[in-house]
């Protein structure tokens, strides 16, 4: 029996050095990655993936407990994702955008169905930094204004306006490529800058401080506000009460529209198809991508709502995309909401956050003086470490690399020696599971955190 199936469609068994040998080589001769010095890297060769897991050619297992990029929502090889590319590439392949495609128009109706009140349309893109660059290209054509605010700790991608957006480190070596970004604070209760002593007074100062921004930039120079509904790689960070709902008042008030990234926290992490539904509040726009196929064939876009449709009514879009709306992305998403229904995703996504990884990480982080905190919902959670519990000092200092990276590398590689691959971002452990685990497999991948905690533990006091 054959452990995977190689480029040529033969059949391989792990261990096998020549072949793994000619995948390194091919891919430190010929491939540039992202964000990495290229010869500082060794990236793992990886023969087959299945369900929650996936193989290295030596057989070494992993369980998966960061979806890939946070994208791969119904896990490795899903047979119903797979069977749909297969059958759609067996009656047509591809087709153009201007012309209209049943399973492209079956995917924007069903979108626009399960995402916000007033919802009219879908613009297809190839991926999520494309959707943002388009719904900020939407509202300022909307509105005739040119600002956009984006909030600090965040990201939306690495495109020239979506990287300008972005409010971390992966934004500083890009320069200002969109003049029109300002950056403002969000809420963060446990890292207060507001010195907040509760999450509704967090809620309070933050949304005065939003006010205190658009008034100072000009609310008539300020085309939208976009923020990720649930802020992802920067912390899975929850809106605090009423936030979401302050910032959909001062749009309303000032004519801003409000877009939602869902790039991340969409189709069904944290236990509702948009993450912005827990809220009670509709956006203008939404981006999403990731999980609307579970990264089975690159796909993204925006829901447009009827107010933004409507300024392209008679006046043309100025954009489009050669591949937007493809046909095999578009019938692996059609297929996605079939599943979901078909598994009842969403209610056990709600069922393991709250029964399961809620109550597990709280007791975790009352054993661990390494865990400053745990937050989250659904199947999106982050467990903060720190060096100090009391001073809330981080295990590592913001934005760290080399030498003083190595306590939270050491923690990192303690999971992965345990056959766990972790969401590992900053100074905190991520839970992003592909949604159909089991929930055998996310005990034992909670399992592997709380033994990995130890090696931070040591570092608690130095």
């Amino acid at each position: 029996m054959s452990d995977y199936i190689d480029l040529n469609g033969a059949e391989q068994s792990f261990g096998d050095t020549e072949a793994q040998r000619e995948v390194r080589e091919n891919d430190r001769q010929y491939v540039f990655h992202s964000w990495s010095a290229q010869g500082a890297i060794n990236p793992l060769p990886i023969a087959k993936g299945e369900g929650v897991r996936f193989w290295d050619y030596d057989g070494t297992e992993y369980l998966d407990f960061s979806s890939q990029l946070v994208n791969l929502n119904l896990g490795h090889q899903h047979p119903g994702l797979v069977k749909a590319i297969q059958d759609q590439a067996g009656r047509l392949a591809t087709i153009q955008p201007a012309m209209a495609n049943d399973v492209r128009g079956e995917l924007a109706k069903r979108i626009v169905e399960h995402s916000f009140e007033g919802a009219r349309s879908v613009f297809f893109t190839n991926g999520g930094a494309d959707a943002v660059e388009y719904a900020v290209r939407m509202a300022r054509h909307h509105t005739g204004r040119q600002k956009v605010l984006a909030r600090y700790r965040s990201y939306h991608g690495s495109t020239s306006t979506a990287i300008t957006l972005t409010g971390e480190p992966r934004r500083w070596a890009n320069g200002t490529l969109d003049a029109g970004v300002v950056h403002f604070h969000g809420p963060y209760p446990y890292r207060s800058v507001f010195y907040s002593e509760t999450p509704e007074q967090e809620t309070e100062r933050a949304l005065a401080h939003l006010r205190a921004t658009i008034e100072l930039e000009g609310p008539a120079t300020i085309a939208a506000i976009i923020l990720e509904s649930v802020t992802g790689t920067n912390g899975i960070l929850i809106p605090t009460p009423g936030y979401l709902a302050g910032v959909r008042a001062l749009c309303d008030e000032f004519g801003i529209l409000l877009i939602a990234d869902e790039v991340m926290a969409g189709f069904g992490r944290t236990g509702h198809w948009f993450a912005f539904q827990a809220f009670d509040v509709h956006p203008d726009l939404v981006t999403f991508a990731k999980g609307v196929n579970s990264g089975y064939v690159p796909l993204g876009g925006v829901v447009i709502s009827e107010a933004v449709h409507q300024t392209f009514d008679q006046k043309p879009f100025p954009g489009g995309l050669t591949y937007s709306g493809h046909p095999l992305g578009a019938a692996a998403g059609v297929a996605t909401f079939d599943i979901f229904e078909d598994e009842g995703i969403l209610e056990r996504v709600r069922d393991l956050g709250e029964r399961v990884v809620g109550p597990r990480l709280r007791e975790i982080a009352e054993k661990h003086p390494s865990v400053g905190e745990v937050r989250g919902t659904g199947l999106f959670w982050a467990i903060e470490l720190v060096k100090d519990p009391d001073t809330r000092e981080p295990l590592i200092p913001f934005n760290a690399a080399g030498e003083a990276a190595a306590p939270f590398n050491a923690v990192v590689a303690a999971c992965k020696q345990a056959g766990l691959w972790p969401f590992a971002a900053g100074n905190r452990l991520q839970v992003a599971p592909p949604l159909i685990i089991s929930e055998e497999d996310l005990v034992k991948g909670l399992d592997i955190i709380d033994e990995a905690l130890n090696v931070a533990d040591g570092y608690v006091g130095e």
